[in-house]
Parts: C-alpha cells; sequence; structure tokens
C-alpha cells in the first residue's frame, strides 16, 4: 500500500480560527470549486484560517479519522474544515457556509434568495455539462503522480472511458455550441441587479455570487484557455471581477 502523503500547509498572518482541508495540486492552489465557494466566504468575513491540502487517495482516510460520519454515499470530499474553538469537524461546502454564516455572521453572506437559488440551478445544469469535458480531463495535468493514478482511475471508471475521449475531435467545441444559449441566459440573470451594485442581489455579495467566481477562479487554476472561453459571456467576467478583492489568499 502507498503512503500517505505528507499534507501541504498554508496559513494567513493571524493565528488561525479554522482549519480549511482542500484538494492538493502541484500549483499549490485551490482548484476545487466547492473549496473556492469557502475559501471566498472566509476571504470575505476575513476568518482568520490555515489551508491544509490534501491529495486524492488521502482524503477519506484523513477525514473518516476525524470522526466525521460521510453522507449515505459514504463518499468523503472536500472541502471539509476544523473549527479550532469547538473543535468541530463539517464536511461539504453547504453544510460549511451554513455553519460560517451562523458562527460569524457580520458581514452577511445571504446562502439562498429565489435569483440566487435559480442561478446555481442554472449554473449545475449548463456550466456542469461543459466543466465535465473541457476542465476535468485538464484536471491531471496539475495532480501530483499518486492523485493522477487515483483520479484517472475513478473517473474513467465512472465515465466508461478515458480521459482523453472527452478532448478527442470536435466534441470539446460541439458541447460549448450546444451549451451556447444556456450561457447566455444564465449570463443575463447575473445581470439582473447590475444597475444595483456589481454582485448578484445588488451591492454585497452571496453565496451565489462565490459560487460563480469560485468555478471561474477554479477553472483559470486549471486552464486559462476554458476561463477565457468562460469570460466572454456577459455577466460571468463582471461577476468575477467584482469578487476579485475576495481571492487575495488562495493557497
Amino acid at each position: 500500500m502507498a503512503s500517505q502523503t505528507q499534507p501541504v500547509t498554508t496559513t494567513t498572518g493571524s493565528e488561525p480560527e479554522i482549519i480549511l482541508y482542500d484538494l492538493a495540486s502541484t500549483k499549490n492552489l485551490c482548484f476545487s470549486p466547492g473549496g473556492a465557494r469557502i475559501r471566498l466566504m472566509l476571504n470575505y468575513k476575513r476568518i482568520p484560517y490555515k489551508t491544509v491540502f490534501i491529495e486524492f487517495p488521502d482524503i477519506a482516510p484523513t477525514l473518516k479519522a476525524f470522526g466525521i460520519i460521510p453522507p449515505e454515499s459514504g463518499l468523503y470530499t472536500v472541502p471539509a474544515i476544523h473549527h479550532l474553538a469547538s473543535d468541530k469537524y463539517i464536511m461539504d461546502s453547504a453544510s460549511i457556509a451554513q455553519f460560517l454564516e451562523s458562527t460569524y455572521p457580520s458581514p452577511s453572506v445571504p446562502l439562498t434568495s429565489e435569483l440566487g437559488d435559480e442561478i446555481l440551478r442554472k449554473a449545475r445544469s449548463v456550466a456542469g455539462k461543459v466543466m465535465q469535458t473541457s476542465v476535468l480531463p485538464r484536471e491531471m495535468f496539475i495532480l501530483s503522480p499518486r492523485s493522477q493514478e487515483y483520479f484517472r482511475r475513478t473517473r474513467e471508471a465512472a465515465l466508461g472511458h478515458p480521459l482523453e475521449q472527452l478532448l478527442q475531435g470536435d466534441k470539446e467545441s460541439q458541447i460549448w455550441e450546444d451549451m451556447d444559449a444556456g450561457f447566455r441566459a444564465l449570463g443575463q440573470l447575473l445581470l439582473t441587479n447590475h444597475d444595483k451594485g456589481p454582485f448578484i442581489l445588488g451591492e454585497k455579495p452571496s453565496y451565489a455570487d462565490f459560487f460563480i467566481a469560485g468555478s471561474l477562479k477554479t477553472t483559470r487554476v486549471v486552464e486559462e484557455s476554458v476561463f477565457q472561453r468562460y469570460s466572454k459571456y456577459p455577466g460571468y467576467h463582471e461577476i468575477y471581477q467584482a469578487c476579485l478583492p475576495f481571492m487575495d489568499k488562495w493557497d
């Protein structure tokens, strides 16, 4: 059995109140969309935290050792956090966001809204298909050899074919063409309150902003050209730019 790799740790200047467990990459930067949403929330609320990057094969044994109970699927996933003051371990970005909002209520981050919920549903439907084609196979290039082996084995078992097939021929161009109208419609939703402020709900960011901006930022970490392709659609670039001040710590 391969030995567990020593995790990479980074920290803010202040004494951390949160330990954030995130996916490891050779860039030592966050490339997990779920981790990005929590990172943006931590940065916006200015909560001191330390990041521990974990290799793919080490996620389950690490979180299991913390006593975290997985969902019915039995899958352990990151992000996860350890809140030091309460000694609580929490897994899943939605659960973590709820904990952070209740424990650190100021500045407030609206977790739900009619517009935000609609945007999240459409984003998962539209962008999810593109990310599987354009981002998933390219994540291999920023993983360590151990994580590459795990990632390829598990993802190809789910797909039923090699990762490289996702990028063969005109498959990538075709999926972007198929999703073009959906991207444009979603972009218009992102700009609904643009006359009131730079964020989805207007003057201040919400969880939906962090969902969109986090997905764009992690796409950029994986492959710049795919990020630029996303950014050409109205709405996406505006939300990304509005959230830039909360991307100062990304390691």
